[in-house]
């Protein structure tokens, strides 16, 4: 589930003081109301909450949604002075570098667009504040702030004036899960479900035909019962759809909750009308089971959301590892297998997993993923290190502070700064056949009304309350959440991990695919690597090992291989490396003992080569100011590539763009069948404009990079897949990650991802057919009430069961050849 919201502007809408109601929460006003501002308000808090909006400029609050503020008559001040203790901040914050605070709030009293908008609006009202985004679903809010102006006490209680009191416990320390659904909801059920069985209890002499009962005093007794029980379900079971639907005709529009909200009025009022005449008994037991069973759809929908948000938080494992230290060794680790106290190896542009202790090496990390300051920062050894920081420097030893949280690394992905902004095509259709839907509902419901009052009262109620229940459009928003979400679940089991639906639907559109070449066709594990140039000795060859050891670049791993394979569990980190730096597309640079040594491309060595003999195409060495020679890297491509190539043709044309030199552009160019549609020489900077203009030209773009020198391109393309080896880089650019060992496997990946979409499809399909037949038998009035109640959330059922069965059968059927 997506973490913010777009809003629709409202300019010009204005709230009126009715002066009957509080101008900030809509309350019934008190007998002695507050004024303020030509305004009225219920209490104290309302009137201050006003006047900080009013100050900062912030009042289209009110024009967003007319009913947005929250009461806060009779709320006692919250205290937060428990904020200070650092211990306490310690246990909450995600991140905090003395300067930075990163924190996420759970905010339960989030109900509207008017709330995302004003506490996504909150740098207005607080200096300090840096950023904040809502997650509605969850009732979150991420929030980053400057310490130098603000405090986590100072927010929560600014937070707590506007009524939106931050929910911190013990629980909140500790982590613990929040529930699924709320104690009132629970009640609304139970309340429901009460009254709905006793009112069914007190009617059996009607279902039973017993004339004799029926025409005693009994059943007028039975028939104020009936109204009794059936009171609380309307005022409170019910009072959620009655406030939305109020809410949405107050801003002239008809959401979902109007036709229910009628159907609920017209059944209660009609049924109070028959018992007090005596005219009939009424439709109470309909009443109570319409609430009932659509609060029980609304229950099984929540649980479902709430599914789905914990396995994309918590269950998704995407293919990086760390290097844990064994003895005088390192091995790759799966994150969610270390704990507390590991001790790890990161190295330059890889992640940190989590808050950890330096304890070797030079650490300069880059803090941008987190903060948005792209400066990196030097830490001494000793010093604590955070989730989400990229060294930027040669390797580091760091010691675990905590476990390795999922759900940070994917709130990292997700954030806004790495989201492509467009709409996907099965939202467009949901959104285009929701703002049709409920007047065309309502239109069909008063036409079934007017037809069947001159003939039949009874069957007129039956028939127009039933067409507002049964004709549902929930079945078909649950189309894209249930049948994607399943098939993101599905490709991460075969290590082909996605960052949401919408990357589903990216891929569906593609019509050009650029890939790189390095670390992305061509396998680096299978390489081969030859030195030309003056012999290097064993010293030399250590030196240019330590090197390259620091770097992630494919280049530098085969480099780094072919000189450690005579003394393979040697770590290069032995080796004091000093002054690393890492130029992208350029090459790497260190000072080990009193040696200054590059490596990288010819344009990147101080000097050029003297010697005629080693001047050629490589990846050259200099050690101080010789240029000893030069390595030639020969790549071999990963397994059946030709085939996956030969696949992505299909979808249309395909280039490359690699940073090497063209050597090897003969025994490509039949592989791309236009020896035009290969570039070289190519630098990040190129990459990304080559892109660019593809897209100007109206093409969907997929590029296939290797995540280090192509983030830029990954995150300008349409939709961007990352190949990773079994290293720790992690780029949140892209849109996708894909385990290089399952290279070959692409093809199935992609057309399983596209097919899907016609899963959605079919879905929508099958919501329409239910709504056709739900509303055939409506209309005729042989339809009661409560089986079109009942029907409505088996609806929402049906979709979510049509979308993980369907999603699993052609998991089954493309996945599994």
């Amino acid at each position: 589930m997506t973490a913010s919201t777009t809003l629709k502007s409202n300019a010009g809408k204005v709230r009126v003081d009715n002066h009957t109601q509080c101008y900030h929460c809509s309350e019934p006003l008190p007998t002695a109301p507050i004024p303020f501002d030509e305004k009225s308000f219920c209490c104290e808090g309302c009137r201050t909450v006003y006047e900080i909006l009013n100050t900062n400029g912030l009042c289209q609050y009110y024009a967003i949604d007319e009913t947005a503020g929250i009461s806060l008559r009779g709320k006692r001040r919250e205290e937060y002075a428990f904020l200070d203790d650092p211990e306490v901040l310690k246990r909450l914050v995600q991140f905090s570098d003395g300067k930075t605070t990163r924190i996420t709030l759970f905010l339960p009293q989030i109900h509207c667009a008017s709330c995302i908008w004003l506490l996504e609006n909150l740098y207005k009202l607080s200096d300090g504040v840096q950023s904040s985004q809502v997650n509605f679903l969850k009732r979150e809010l991420h929030l980053v702030f400057s310490e130098e102006y603000t405090s986590l006490r100072k927010i929560a209680e600014l937070l707590a004036s506007l009524g939106y009191a931050p929910a911190i416990n013990l629980g909140s320390l500790d982590e613990a899960a929040r529930p699924v659904i709320n104690r009132s909801f629970a009640y609304k059920i139970g309340v429901a479900g009460f009254a709905f069985g006793n009112i069914m209890l007190l009617s059996f002499p009607e279902y039973l035909g017993l004339d004799h009962l029926t025409e005693s005093g009994f059943s007028k007794y039975f028939g104020l019962l009936n109204i009794l029980l059936s009171l609380p379900v309307i005022f409170f079971s019910a009072q959620d759809y009655f406030r939305s639907a109020y809410q949405s005709l107050r801003r002239g529009q008809l959401n979902i909750d109007v036709p229910l909200a009628l159907g609920a009025a017209v059944l209660f009022l009609r049924s109070v009308y028959e018992i007090l005449s005596h005219t009939g008994a009424g439709y109470m037991d309909s009443l109570a089971g319409l609430i009932f069973f659509l609060l029980i759809g609304k229950w099984f929908q929540q649980r479902t959301y709430h599914h789905i948000s914990f396995e994309r938080d918590y269950k998704s494992y995407f293919p990086i590892s760390a290097r844990k230290k064994v003895g005088q060794t390192e091995q790759s680790v799966a994150l969610d297998k270390l704990d507390a106290g590991d001790i790890i190896f990161v190295r330059n542009g890889e992640l940190i997993p989590a808050d950890a202790v330096i304890l070797r090496g030079e650490a300069k990390i880059d803090y941008s993923f987190v903060t948005g300051e792209a400066e990196p920062v030097n830490v001494p050894s000793g010093e604590r290190v955070f989730a989400g920081g990229r060294q930027m420097g040669g390797v580091i030893e760091l010691s675990l502070s905590k476990k390795v949280s999922q759900s940070y690394l994917t709130q990292l992905w997700n954030e806004d700064a790495f989201n492509k902004k467009q709409e996907s095509q099965a939202s467009v259709l949901a959104n285009k056949v929701s703002r049709y839907f409920t007047t065309a509902i309502l239109l069909i419901g008063f036409m079934t009304l007017f037809y069947w009052l001159p003939r039949n009262t009874s069957i007129a109620i039956n028939a127009f309350t039933a067409v507002l229940i049964v004709a549902c459009p929930c079945a078909g928003a649950l189309a894209v959440p249930f049948t994607l979400g399943n098939a993101l679940r599905i490709l991460g089991r075969f290590h082909f991990f996605l960052k949401n639906t919408n990357a589903i639907e990216a891929l569906y559109r593609v019509n050009t695919v650029v890939v790189d070449k390095t670390g992305t066709i061509t396998a680096g594990q299978k390489s081969a690597v030859q030195f030309v140039g003056s012999p290097l000795s064993p010293t030399e060859k250590q030196l240019i090992a330590a090197l390259s050891g620091q770097s992630n670049h494919p280049a530098s791993k085969l480099i780094n291989r072919e000189l450690s394979k005579d003394n393979p569990e040697e770590i290069a980190i032995d080796y004091d490396v000093t002054e690393f730096s890492e130029t992208i597309g350029k090459g790497v640079e260190a000072t080990i003992g009193n040696r200054k040594i590059k490596l990288g491309s010819r344009s990147f060595m101080d000097v050029l080569p003297l010697d005629p003999a080693i001047d050629g195409e490589g990846v050259y060495v200099q050690i101080n100011d010789e240029v000893k020679g030069y390595f030639v890297l020969e790549h071999f491509l990963r397994p059946q590539a030709v085939e996956t190539l030969q696949y992505l043709q299909s979808l249309g044309e395909v280039y490359l763009l690699s940073g090497d030199n063209d050597r090897e552009a003969e025994l490509l160019a039949p592989i791309f069948k236009d020896r035009a549609n290969l570039h070289f020489r190519q630098s990040p900077k190129d990459k990304l404009q080559f892109i660019q203009e593809l897209q100007n030209q109206g093409k969907k773009v997929l590029m296939l990079g290797d995540g280090l020198n192509d983030a830029g391109a990954l995150r300008q393309a349409d939709a961007g897949i990352a190949i990773t080896e079994d290293t720790a880089n992690f780029t949140p650019a892209s849109d996708a990650i894909l385990s290089a060992e399952r290279f070959h496997r692409l093809p199935a990946y992609m057309e399983y991802a596209r097919r899907s979409i016609h899963l959605v499809f079919g879905a929508y399909s099958l919501a329409l057919l239910y709504n056709i037949v739900g509303l055939s038998f409506a209309v005729q009035g042989t339809l009661s009430p409560v089986v079109a109640a009942i029907l409505m959330p088996l609806s929402s059922i049906t979709i979510v069961i049509f979308g993980t069965i369907s999603s699993n059968w052609l998991a089954a059927k493309v996945l599994k050849k």
